[in-house]
């Protein structure tokens, strides 16, 4: 619901996105967020962080430079994705082709285009009145999800004896895997054909591994892995520059006979030669293999009449004794580059699929799909992995099947090719459920970005639901990441249970529950709900054999190739999809209708509460699917559609479509600049509008989840159709920090509940120059406490210091800015900045100095490691400004 007028990206949500290049770091839209109804100065479609790439590019282009883990200058163009008004696509791509722009894909239904546009041209494509909103093709980095980078370890967690290794001898209720945190192994148990069986689950993310023995098959012996293709184009600008997978060919490759002489080598062509066959080469330097010994270049020969693909993998320029491929769904072939050297634990034989397409008139690409990341694989196995280890331990949905897109290399993610292929799983791949691990942080996370109003209105279009994970940006509130902040796509926050911390990190804790430090944390800007649910965040799943594994050291085992221990939302995401996909497999079966509406309906109205985490950290809770099911079963489609309306206060709130409006109620801003002191009482308005139902007046109950004492509200309202109806909700915050509840709207007459809010308040304590804040606590290990301070405008310095440690405690603190980014230089799920571990990493955990911070209300995390010595935490932190 805003204009992202000053929209910036931060470190990752789940996967993502540091800016490397440069070295500069659609259901229908909805109505009261349409962009072209946005106030004066508001209104610039692309924002300030695309504008910044965009200069970046150019500038690039003009040096023909190469950046950093490319191996082509930038080119003289930017890859844009617009989302257009409903019905102007067609209209709107023939006016940017006037204007000398390439438009390379049209997805009417969703009012989407994917357009190449001179550097020159720019704003005069952002500036079509049917263009509603513009996002800049970016490199989004993969962000690190083993639990400790390489060779680095800490201490045990208890000093005590430690976990065993998971075997095939380990049962599918465990916590190594553990989906049983969703009550989905209770409810495979007793319904043993509701395993996902009859429901395809597509994979956005760095491809998935096709020969690995747990996504062989499903439980009922069919292929698992359905369909393996790449998302990326060769025609964007990211693609071009940073995935290698790509050949293209034009009329230029085009050869004939059975001998031809090019790149000064005879070839030999495969038989059967035709007027349509084309030759091209791969340089095997720069294509990223594992195996050592590769060199030179790979021919590939491609025959269009009948999309055959020959690989010369002996490089004797021979294609006669070369197999033909074809893409991996048609004969579901797998071809290998390399040889495995027995002698290491890596296998260096690297599997690939083919894939191949014309891309337009003049141009032909042939993609040799090979992964050369761990993230995808892990995702799948989550999701839908049978027999893990070769035993009983499975993912969430073991019947089920899979599509692989892969969008992603080990140099990052093309924001075009996640929109191009989240589209094409959704509409081509004849999938019933999405997942998606993988996403950006913006400043303005009011979920009115080009791809998240995309992603609304392919779920409205399509009924395929998409779970995405919130982020790793944690715990710092409004850290939830982009597109999982899109309305309807489901955010999935990081959960771990007690037993988790035990088996995969030898890690001793006290609370049976908890979500996890880095988890990103909502409300949206606009105080839009998010995250929407959790689900665990670490897990024991299949990785490539071909990539080094992961495993926590201190948990004291080790485990097989192809196998690792990752943590991270990226992970929590595919446990809710393939909980979900549970839903679907039990619905088909049983007759039971499961919209995109309705799972989510039944998904969020019976979630498990922690009641010892805030609201903004786990959303509704704990995704169940014993209980969804039965919530689902009974029919939840009459449920009444109610929509909230509260004030927003924000250090850019102003910038909300609505200003200081949004769907929840959210003040994060000063003491005296609107926001709310320790010990202030403030009642809000906050308007409820019934959208569906019966034509008279209903009666709903009302009720605080989560609440520490700090909200009250009537417990009862009246509403009557399409009558905005003002509820007042009075906020008084007893201390310092975030304080946060979910407010339910519930019909009691109906199965699922109607509506639910987030209410969000923070009373911070203000800096003056001149005296120090201080405050002493404690902290668990592997929990936070977050402390909110108040920064005058003007302040040249904030200086924060840690002291009062125990001995030897791994204790951090890190700071978060006004508009919820991070202000330390790393991101909050890393290794940095602990005092007593490793130094700091490159930080000091002691004092740090915060230059020309920005004005309003900021937080301090305070958060001790898991591998503390010590379970209770004392600490000592200060801060002062001057100015």
């Amino acid at each position: 619901m805003t204009s992202p007028a000053k929209r910036t990206r931060r470190a990752v949500a789940a996967l993502a996105t540091t800016l490397v290049v440069g070295g500069l770091s659609l259901s229908s839209v909805p109505a009261h967020a349409d962009p072209s109804a946005t106030p004066d100065g508001v209104a610039d479609k692309l924002g300030s962080h695309d504008r910044a790439l965009i200069a970046g590019y150019a500038a690039q282009s003009r040096t023909r430079s190469v950046p950093p883990d490319a191996d082509q200058p930038v080119p003289d163009f930017v890859t844009l994705m617009l989302a257009v008004k409903s019905g102007r696509t067609d209209e709107t791509a023939r006016q940017v082709t006037g204007l000398g722009a390439e438009v390379t894909r049209t997805d009417p239904a969703i009012g989407y285009l994917k357009v190449n546009v001179p550097f020159a041209a720019v704003d005069q494509v952002v500036a079509l009145d049917d263009v509603l909103r513009v996002d800049a093709d970016e490199l989004l980095k993969l962000e690190e999800t083993r639990a400790d980078a390489a060779g680095v370890a800490g201490a045990g967690g208890d000093g005590g004896s430690l976990p065993s290794a998971p075997s095939a001898a380990t049962p599918d209720d465990n916590p190594y895997m553990p989906t049983r945190d969703t009550g989905s192994v209770a409810f495979k148990t007793e319904h043993p054909t509701y395993d996902g069986r009859g429901v395809t689950i597509g994979i956005m993310d760095t491809g998935v591994d096709p020969t690995h023995p747990a996504l062989a098959t499903t439980t009922t012996g069919e292929r698992k892995l359905v369909d393996t293709v790449a998302g990326s184009d060769p025609r964007n600008l990211i693609d071009i520059l940073f995935d290698r997978t790509w050949l293209t060919m034009t009329a230029g490759n085009k050869v004939t006979g059975s001998t031809v002489d090019k790149y000064d080598i005879t070839w030999t062509l495969p038989e059967g030669g035709s007027d349509d066959m084309y030759l091209t080469r791969k340089n095997l330097a720069v294509a990223g293999y594992v195996d050592p010994t590769l060199t030179g270049t790979l021919g590939v020969a491609y025959r269009e009449s009948d999309n055959a693909v020959w690989i010369d993998l002996n490089q004797d320029h021979v294609f006669t004794d070369d197999e033909l491929y074809r893409p991996y769904r048609v004969d579901h072939q797998i071809g290998y580059i390399g040889t495995d050297n027995p002698a290491t634990e890596l296998n260096e034989r690297q599997p690939f699929t083919v894939e191949a397409r014309r891309l337009s008139s003049a141009l032909i690409g042939v993609n040799i799909n090979t992964l050369d990341e761990a993230h995808g694989t892990h995702v799948a196995g989550i999701t839908a992995a049978n027999g893990i280890l070769g035993g009983q331990m499975n993912g969430q949905a073991p019947g089920a099947k899979l599509v692989s897109m892969r969008a992603c290399t080990h140099s990052g993610c093309s924001s075009a090719a996640l929109t191009d292929g989240m589209v094409d799983l959704a509409t081509n791949h004849h999938v019933d459920v999405i997942n998606l691990s993988i996403g950006s942080s913006p400043a303005l996370n009011d979920g009115q970005s080009a791809m998240a109003l995309l992603y609304d209105r392919l779920i409205a279009t399509t009924g395929v639901q998409i779970f995405s994970s919130a982020g790793n940006s944690g715990a710092g509130t409004n850290s939830v990441g982009d597109p999982s902040s899109a309305d309807t796509v489901v955010s999935v926050g990081a959960s771990v249970s007690k037993q988790t911390w035990w088996a995969n990190y030898g890690s001793f804790v006290t609370r049976a529950r908890a979500v996890f430090p880095f988890s990103s944390r909502g409300p949206r800007e606009d105080g839009g709900f998010k995250p929407d649910i959790t689900a665990p965040g670490a897990a024991i799943a299949p990785t490539p054999s071909w990539i080094a594994n992961s495993v926590v050291a201190d948990a004291g085992y080790t485990l097989p190739a192809g196998y690792s221990m990752l943590q991270g939302t990226s992970m929590a995401s595919p446990q809710a999809t393939g909980a979900a996909a549970l839903l679907i497999s039990a619905a088909r079966q049983d007759g039971v209708s499961a919209t995109p509406v309705e799972l989510r309906r039944a998904i969020f109205s019976t979630a498990d509460y922690n009641k010892d985490e805030p609201a903004i950290a786990q959303g509704r809770g704990e995704f169940n699917v014993v209980h969804a099911w039965q919530y689902l079963a009974k029919g939840v489609a009459g449920t009444d559609d109610v929509t909230v309306s509260a004030p927003v206060c924000t250090s850019l709130s102003a910038k909300l479509v609505t200003p200081n409006t949004g769907s929840g109620l959210y003040n994060s801003c000063a003491p005296g600049n609107g926001g709310q002191g320790v010990g202030e009482s403030r009642t809000y308005d906050v308007t409820l509008t019934r959208t569906g139902g019966a034509e008279g007046a209903l009666d709903y109950v009302l009720d605080l989840r989560g609440n520490d004492g700090t909200f009250t509200a009537p417990h009862k309202v009246s509403l009557a159709k399409n009558v905005p109806t003002v509820v007042k909700v009075t906020a008084a915050p007893g201390n310092q920090g975030i304080h946060s509840a979910v407010l339910t709207i519930d019909n009691a007459a109906t199965q699922a509940v109607e509506q639910s809010a987030m209410l969000a308040v923070e009373a911070a304590a203000p800096l003056t120059p001149g005296a120090v804040w201080s405050v002493a606590g404690a902290v668990d290990r592997n929990d936070t406490v977050v402390y909110s301070v108040a920064v005058p405008a003007g302040a040249t310095d904030l200086t924060v210091n840690l002291s009062g440690l125990a001995d030897s405690s791994q204790t951090r603190w890190w700071a978060y800015g006004p508009d919820g980014l991070e202000a330390e230089k790393s991101s909050a799920g890393t290794i940095y900045c602990y005092a007593n571990y490793q130094g700091g990493n490159g930080c000091d955990p002691f004092t740090r100095s915060y230059a020309k911070p920005k004005p309003g209300v900021w937080e301090f995390v305070v958060e001790a490691r898991r591998t503390s010595p010590t379970l209770e935490n004392p600490f000592h932190l200060t801060a002062a400004v001057t100015q």
